[in-house]
């Protein structure tokens, strides 16, 4: 635990080495990375390498109770992993109750020696990481939250790097509350852009700039330039900033603000760093900035007009290999829902009930033990059930007028896949206790994100529009508001694989499930036996 003071305010906060955000882990393409995490709090922790794939090797993965048991207090653990066949920017982060909003780093992956980016060398390379800043402590806030079935209180600050900024109360006392990037003129820089926070998507921007997308989720796309992008929690995005030859002022702003359409509250607050030409000169005082343009916090259009740009470079260097044929179609209903108020208690959400969230009506129970390890010994009973269901129990009118029952069935339910099998999974969002977008993070896999669309998914006429040339591959979609994504995976690492919405605030109320994937018949196409030091529950 280390004291860092924010917005006027001191609290202690769990942190890596004594440092927030955590420290940044370099690596190349190939590279064997062998972190060993000693948990000197008073509470259990466990870290997932977002976006890495994890070939054979689960047990390294990190999410507590699917694929490990949580590292105790005073106890070790070793994350033994090999980066193959992926380069880009992804992160780290812890993956037990909220504990990510402090617990949280960058984890940028080299090409191989000697092997270029598809596009210019940019002239310096910078992780910028968006979170958010609570004076409260977050694990009071979601405890009491699960307790009274409300909504949990919403985050104070946004931040940079860790930096709430001068729009704040607090933050404007002196520059050390804001983030400074220092530039040169006419110099093209790579932005490696993460978003961190809890329960935000987030729009971002830099006053009187463009940005060129890249890169997605440690995937090159086909480059495009806009003056806006729209990041969800989990995903990452590499952008290139060509900086003015001849600046019309020496610093201008950088910001972030939320995309929601909750119907709840939200932090409705935007964050402000600064970019600063002319390094010689004292940083500017980002005060009287002006603030790029960013769109209204509800704008869905917009983001859907930005989400509609991405694609593969489907090159002969980096060929987009989505699966053609479908072995398994799967539909998935994303939402919200309701628990009904315990007898002896007064409940704080809608009408009286508890939220809960839930996929196909099922929300998940966190397993006392992990699935992983009940996978790789078969011994499933009183662990896991295989019955999570691939299509919706009831079907209705998603995105129109809800059911009157909008109670969900609770169980540790995963989908069975055999190895290879080719899945296309149709995420159907719906509009219980209000439409929202939710990002949605497979663990182990990549995706091909083949189409998309507002309203109910139409099997008879929207698979004809997919795109199977070019779609971009990612680990973190969100499925749009009122509306569905389509995406395709092969199923060709086996192990136990969860995955979830990327709003922790969604994962505490139970919108995840997990894909269990056999081994395959050759002795690469099997899981690797557990590590002597894996943790036990």
């Amino acid at each position: 635990m280390t004291s860092v003071t924010r917005l006027c305010g001191t609290k202690s906060i769990p942190t890596v080495n004594g440092q927030f955000p955590g420290p940044r882990l370099d690596a190349r393409e190939g590279d064997r990375l062998v972190v060993t995490v000693h948990n000197h709090m008073s509470r259990n922790v466990s870290f997932h390498w977002h976006g890495l794939r994890q070939l054979r090797n689960g047990w390294a993965d990190g999410p507590a109770y699917i694929t490990q048991c949580p590292v105790q207090p005073g106890q070790s653990y070793v994350y033994d992993f090999t980066v193959a066949g992926q380069r880009g920017t992804l992160w780290w982060h812890a993956h037990l109750s909220w504990l990510r909003v402090h617990l949280y780093g960058p984890l940028l992956i080299l090409p191989g020696l000697g092997v270029p980016y598809p596009f210019a060398a940019p002239y310096k390379e910078v992780p910028i990481m968006f979170g958010e800043w609570f004076k409260a402590d977050t694990e009071s806030v979601i405890s009491q939250a699960l307790q009274t079935g409300a909504g949990p209180n919403v985050s104070d600050a946004y931040t940079f790097n860790g930096l709430p900024g001068p729009t704040y109360n607090c933050s404007s006392k002196g520059v050390p509350d804001t983030y400074t990037l220092k530039v040169q003129p006419g110099r093209m820089y790579m932005l490696r852009l993460i978003n961190s926070a809890l329960n935000d998507e987030l729009f971002f921007g830099i006053a009187n700039h463009t940005l060129t997308v890249v890169e997605a989720d440690a995937n090159y796309v086909k480059p495009f330039t806009v003056s806006t992008l729209v990041i969800s929690p989990g995903q990452t995005m590499n952008v290139l900033l060509t900086t003015s030859a001849n600046p019309s002022s020496q610093a201008f702003a950088m910001a972030i603000a939320p995309y929601t359409n909750t119907q709840g509250t939200f932090d409705n607050t935007t964050a402000a760093a600064v970019l600063q030409y002319d390094a010689t000169t004292a940083p500017s005082s980002a005060q009287n900035l002006p603030l790029p343009a960013l769109p209204r916090y509800n704008d869905t259009n917009a983001v859907a007009r930005f989400t509609s740009n991405f694609r593969s470079l489907a090159s002969a260097q980096y060929p987009a290999r989505v699966p053609r044929a479908v072995d398994r179609h799967v539909l998935f209903t994303v939402g919200l829902g309701t628990d009904p108020c315990p007898s002896n208690q007064t409940c704080q959400g809608p009408n009286g009930t508890k939220f809960a969230a839930s996929i196909n009506n099922n929300s998940f129970v966190r397993p006392r033990s992990a699935l992983l390890e009940a996978h790789y010994q078969r011994r499933y009973a009183g662990v896991l059930m295989a019955n999570f269901p691939t299509t919706p129990p009831h079907p209705f009118n998603y995105t129109g007028t809800p059911p009157n029952n909008t109670f969900v069935a609770h169980g540790t339910r995963v989908v069975p896949l055999k190895f290879n099998t080719s899945v296309e999974l149709v995420m159907q969002g719906t509009a219980i206790q209000g439409a929202e977008s939710h990002p949605l993070h497979m663990h182990g896999f990549n995706f091909f994100v083949v189409g998309q669309g507002f309203g109910n998914y139409d099997p008879i006429n929207d698979p004809a529009k997919y795109n199977l040339v070019d779609p971009v591959e990612r680990n973190t979609v969100s499925v749009p508001t009122a509306g569905w994504v389509a995406v395709r995976f092969l199923a060709d690492n086996p192990g136990v694989w969860l995955m979830h919405c990327h709003f922790d605030v969604h994962l505490s109320w139970g919108l995840s499930m997990a894909w269990m994937v056999d081994d395959g018949p050759l002795p690469n196409q099997k899981m690797l036996p557990p590590p002597s030091d894996l943790p036990k529950c």
